[in-house]
C-alpha cells in the first residue's frame, strides 16, 4: 500500500567521483564491496547512483543488494566486525529489470526504485560484487566516523556477514556516488563542496549535528574530492588521483535531487601546489593563480549555483603555516581570497572556519589542538568544531 507521506525523492547520501590513485593492481575480480548507510531522511523507495565518470572502459557491477544494517554486537564468529544484515532485510537492486549492469566508461546509472522503507538514523548497507576483472578507477576517498566501507574476496553481496579471513576495511567509495529516498514533501538536501578538508570528518560531524538539532528534514550530502583544485588539474598518472578540477566537477556534483543549499570551501590546493618545475616537474609556477583568478573560479561556482537554485555558503580556507610548501605569498593569498569571501554580497553568507581555528597570536597556524600534524588538515577537534560554525539555519 503506497505510504502518501511519502511524495518526492531527495538525497539522503551522497559522494563525489573522482580517481582513484593509479597502482598495479587498480584491476579487481570476484570482489564484494559493501556500505553502510546511515539514513538522514525517513522513506519507501530508493534510487541508486552508480557512477564511471573517471573510468576509461565500461564496468559491469554484477549484482547489487541493500539490506538493513544489525548492530555490531551481533557479530558472529568467524565474521569481520561491523559487516552484518539484518536477517530476511536484503533486497536486490535492478537496473531496467535486470540485476547486472554495465556502465560504460564516463557515464553513470541510476537503479529502478526500489521498494525499501528506511527510516531515519537506522542503518542500511549497500552490497556490491564485480565478478570479471574490473577498473577500479571511478572514486573517491572519504574519512570520517558516518564514512567507512569493506571489501571481500568472493561473493558475499548476498550474504549476511563477511568472512573475517577474507574481508578488510576500506575508506575508498567506488562507483555509488548517491542514494535518493522517496520521502515527505518538505524534505531537503545540503550539498559540501570541497577537497580533502570537505572529504574527511566535518561533513559527517555536521550530519551527526543535524539529527541532534536539525529539523529531521534535511540530509547532508558530501561532494569532496582531495587534492582537487579550482582552476587546475593533473594529467599525468602521478597525481591524477588528485582528482578534477572544480570547473569540471561542480556543474556535476551540485546537481542534487532536493538541495536548496550548498557549503563550498574549496582552493587551498590552488595555492600550495605550485612550486616550480625544478623542484617538481609536474607543478609549474604558471599553475599559481592570482586571488583574482581565484575570485572569478568562486564566483563562476556561485553562478552554477544559483542556476541550480542553491542558495550559497562559503567557507574560508583554512591557515597552512607550517605545511611544507609555506612561503609568505601564499598566505597572503590565502587571506586575500578569504578577505572576499568575508565581504561579498554574493553569497547567502559566509562560515568562517578560518577564524574558528587559527592561533589567536599567529593567525597564519592552526590554535591549540586543531592542527591534524601536517599543518594543512585540521585535527578531528577541529573538524568537530567546524560542524558546530555552520548555522543551525541551514539544519
Amino acid at each position: 500500500m503506497q505510504n502518501n507521506r511519502f511524495t518526492k525523492y531527495v538525497s539522503m547520501w551522497g559522494n563525489a567521483i573522482s580517481i582513484a590513485d593509479r597502482k598495479p593492481e587498480n584491476y579487481a575480480k570476484d570482489l564484494t564491496l559493501r556500505y553502510p548507510i546511515k539514513p538522514m531522511l525517513s522513506g519507501d523507495r530508493l534510487k541508486l547512483t552508480f557512477d564511471n565518470f573517471c573510468g576509461t572502459e565500461p564496468v559491469t557491477i554484477s549484482s547489487v543488494y541493500v539490506a538493513d544494517m544489525a548492530s555490531e554486537s551481533n557479530t558472529p564468529e568467524g565474521a569481520f566486525k561491523g559487516t552484518q544484515i539484518v536477517d530476511n532485510s536484503t533486497k536486490a537492486v535492478t537496473f531496467c529489470g535486470k540485476t547486472s549492469v554495465t556502465i560504460p566508461a564516463g557515464e553513470a546509472v541510476v537503479s529502478d526504485e526500489i521498494e525499501y522503507a528506511v527510516t531515519r538514523g537506522k542503518d542500511i548497507c549497500v552490497s556490491m560484487y564485480f565478478g570479471d576483472f574490473t577498473l577500479m578507477r571511478s572514486a573517491v576517498l572519504i574519512t570520517g566516523p558516518l564514512s567507512k566501507g569493506f571489501y571481500a574476496v568472493g561473493d558475499y553481496a548476498a550474504g549476511k556477514d563477511l568472512p573475517l579471513d577474507y574481508t578488510r576495511n576500506t575508506s575508498w567509495f567506488y562507483f555509488l556516488s548517491n542514494i535518493e529516498v522517496r520521502t515527505e514533501e518538505n524534505a531537503r538536501a545540503v550539498v559540501c563542496f570541497g577537497d580533502s578538508i570537505t572529504s574527511q570528518a566535518w561533513p559527517d560531524y555536521l550530519s551527526l549535528r543535524a539529527f541532534e538539532e536539525g529539523s529531521g528534514k534535511t540530509a547532508i550530502v558530501r561532494r569532496a574530492a582531495s587534492g582537487t583544485r579550482i582552476l587546475r588539474q593533473y594529467d599525468n598518472i602521478t597525481y591524477d588521483s588528485y582528482g578534477l578540477k572544480g570547473f569540471t566537477r561542480f556543474p556535476r556534483e551540485a546537481r542534487v535531487t532536493g538541495a536548496d543549499t550548498i557549503i563550498i570551501q574549496h582552493g587551498i590546493n590552488d595555492i600550495i601546489h605550485p612550486v616550480g618545475i625544478e623542484v617538481n616537474p609536474f607543478r609549474p609556477w604558471s599553475d599559481l593563480p592570482t586571488a583574482t583568478q581565484m575570485i572569478d573560479g568562486l564566483k563562476r561556482y556561485i553562478e552554477w549555483a544559483n542556476e541550480f537554485g542553491l542558495e550559497v555558503y562559503m567557507g574560508t580556507l583554512l591557515p597552512i603555516y607550517g605545511w611544507r610548501t609555506y612561503e609568505q605569498f601564499r598566505d597572503d593569498l590565502r587571506c586575500e581570497v578569504n578577505e572576499w569571501i568575508r565581504t561579498t554580497n554574493d553569497i547567502k553568507g559566509c562560515i568562517d572556519f578560518d577564524k574558528a581555528l587559527r592561533d589567536s597570536s599567529n593567525p597564519a597556524a592552526f590554535g591549540q589542538g586543531f592542527d591534524s600534524g601536517d599543518h594543512l588538515h585540521p585535527s578531528e577537534a577541529a573538524y568537530k568544531t567546524m560542524a558546530l560554525q555552520v548555522p543551525v539555519s541551514i539544519l
